[in-house]
């Protein structure tokens, strides 16, 4: 039973087609990630939006340095997802408006730029974005035409929506440690640390249940009994007619693989039949995971928004990404090589 993460465990979707190779994050200004949010800031409200830029810093730093220098108690602090230490960001935050005065003392902080600022009716929370747009050097590359292949046979079929070694700790050994909470219902640390554990379990099952699709040929298909994700309404529902393979085979639904729960829609037929193949390689079943809400995700993302630049020091890859998904999913597929873990958090928005 191997429960330790492993990108080569993953099949790449464009394996027929070579990588450019090159390397990534060789300075932070390689890897740059701006955040897209869900609304912006109606200029009225108790709470106050701002957008800083940020290098060399995680999101953990500067919203410990709004609580110790600032003095905003941290439960007043507002982002809505966390973005690499090793990379160039732009991401807002929210604090209550009786700090504002105080907002200055971010001059103190090296490697952080107020670029925005204004008032808004509700606190940000986790999750209130659109996804990430990421501008990423590969330093070496050279080779336009054969990335522009892949991107292109990715804009087709639709990028794997993999989680990313982010989600899987040192080494990837999260999900045995998650595996062992849920076999035993119990264990030492933080009610946080143990469903971020328990949830990279559910990680390493969803990576496999794409790549058991994909080696059945049903990456791009919907068979019935399939929970299936509308990509242009965000809406889901349960595939009863064969007919739908033809909207999939269009990339105008998906289907979702489980992040196995209590309160999710379960798949029925041949769709679950593959779901519980996963689960009995590690002998789980779907009550175990009876601690967590439990999910669907897509098993694919539309790549839509894409552009390359070829410079001396390589290709520049601009593109975007909704929440939820991993700027490394797309770069292992374009490099055709292993894309290391930021070393701090992961990007919930991917990337």
């Amino acid at each position: 039973m191997d429960l330790v993460y492993r990108p080569e465990r993953y099949p790449f979707l464009t394996q027929d087609l070579p990588g450019v190779g090159g390397t990534i994050r060789l300075l932070p200004e390689d890897f740059q990630v701006e955040e897209v949010p869900a609304y912006l800031p109606s200029g009225e409200g108790e709470h106050l939006y701002f957008l800083l830029e940020k290098e060399g810093l995680t999101t953990r730093q500067v919203v410990e340095f709004l609580r110790d220098e600032v003095g905003v108690p941290e439960k007043a602090i507002g982002v809505a997802g966390l973005k690499d230490k090793h990379a160039k960001t732009r991401q807002w935050f929210s604090i209550p408006r009786q700090h504002e005065d105080a907002l200055c003392l971010l001059e103190n902080l090296r490697g952080v730029r107020l670029l925005d600022a204004s008032l808004h009716t509700n606190k940000l929370r986790t999750g209130h974005l659109k996804g990430n747009r990421f501008r990423i050097l590969i330093r070496g590359a050279k080779d336009r035409e054969k990335a522009e292949a892949i991107l292109k046979a990715l804009a087709e079929k639709g990028l794997p929506n993999y989680y990313g070694p982010q989600r899987f700790g040192l080494g990837g050994l999260n999900p045995v440690r998650g595996y062992e909470l849920v076999k035993q219902g119990k264990g030492r640390g933080s009610p946080w640390l143990k469903r971020f554990l328990v949830g990279s379990l559910q990680s390493l099952l969803f990576n496999d249940w794409v790549a058991l699709r994909m080696a059945r040929g049903l990456y791009d298909r919907v068979v019935p009994g399939d929970w299936a994700k509308k990509h242009a309404t965000g809406g889901e529902f349960l595939v009863e007619r064969e007919e739908e393979a033809e909207r999939a085979l269009r990339l105008e639904i998906s289907a979702t693989g489980p992040l196995f729960g209590k309160k999710y829609p379960e798949a029925q037929g041949e769709a679950r039949a593959l779901e519980d193949e996963i689960l009995a390689r590690y002998d789980l079943k779907r009550e175990e995971f009876r601690a967590r809400r439990g999910a669907r995700r897509p098993i694919r993302i539309p790549l839509t928004e894409w552009t390359l630049e070829e410079t001396p020091a390589g290709l520049w890859l601009t593109f975007f990404l909704p929440k939820g998904s991993y700027a490394t999913s797309l770069l292992r597929e374009v490099m055709k090589v292993e894309v290391d873990a930021p070393e701090e958090e992961e990007t919930l928005g991917e990337g």
